[in-house]
């Protein structure tokens, strides 16, 4: 998954004559739009309403329509995640099942690694924390991020772990990321805890 090099074009390279259209159809799109994954090259696409609705329609497409749903569990909350025994020396990382397999990708300055989960390690976790099965492969993805009181861990559209890992490529400097960087991190953390429903 190319993550964080999506085909969003960055801001400072926007004219006033430049409108975004959709990657599908060419039809012309407004600034907020729907994303459609490309489960062939595994990229993220801009859609127009017409494409995102027909993409909804067939979950074994190739082209799938990304969901818009946030969720949180507060029932079962991870207290401390074995961020070793995951194999991601970082507090923060994203889930997402692809086919048969679990992969975590952790943004990093040149992008998002990619590391394979062990085998029955991520049922060995849904089983105590049903979050992490709601998840619908490819097109949602579980983020968890460490901190002193536990661990957060929301479901999230990929379309929001593209920005997640776009934000620290970009605004990544030093050996830790810098400041601006957890700030940004920080930000982006808030909003989906803001938008975040309890899982039902």
């Amino acid at each position: 998954m190319s993550v964080g090099t999506g085909s969003a074009r960055p801001a400072f390279a926007r004219s006033s004559a430049w409108q975004e259209r959709c990657e599908l159809c060419g039809t012309p799109v407004a600034a907020r739009h729907g994303h459609v994954i490309d489960t062939g090259r595994r990229g993220l696409l801009c859609a127009c309403r017409a494409c995102f609705l027909l993409s909804t329609r067939c979950p074994t497409a190739r082209y799938r329509a990304v969901p818009e749903r946030y969720l949180w569990d507060p029932r079962r909350p991870i207290a401390r995640l074995d961020w070793r025994r995951l194999g991601i020396p970082a507090r923060f990382a994203f889930f997402l099942h692809c086919g048969t397999r679990v992969t975590a990708f952790q943004p990093g300055p040149a992008g998002a690694a990619e590391t394979t989960l062990p085998t029955g390690l991520w049922a060995e976790l849904a089983a105590a924390h049903p979050l992490l099965a709601t998840a619908e492969p490819d097109v949602e993805a579980i983020v968890f991020r460490g901190g002193e009181r536990g661990t957060d861990c929301f479901l999230v559209p990929v379309d929001v772990c593209y920005r997640l890992a776009g934000v620290v490529r970009r605004y990544w400097t030093g050996g830790d990321g810098g400041p601006e960087v957890h700030e940004r991190v920080g930000e982006l953390f808030a909003e989906i805890e803001q938008r975040a429903r309890p899982l039902r």
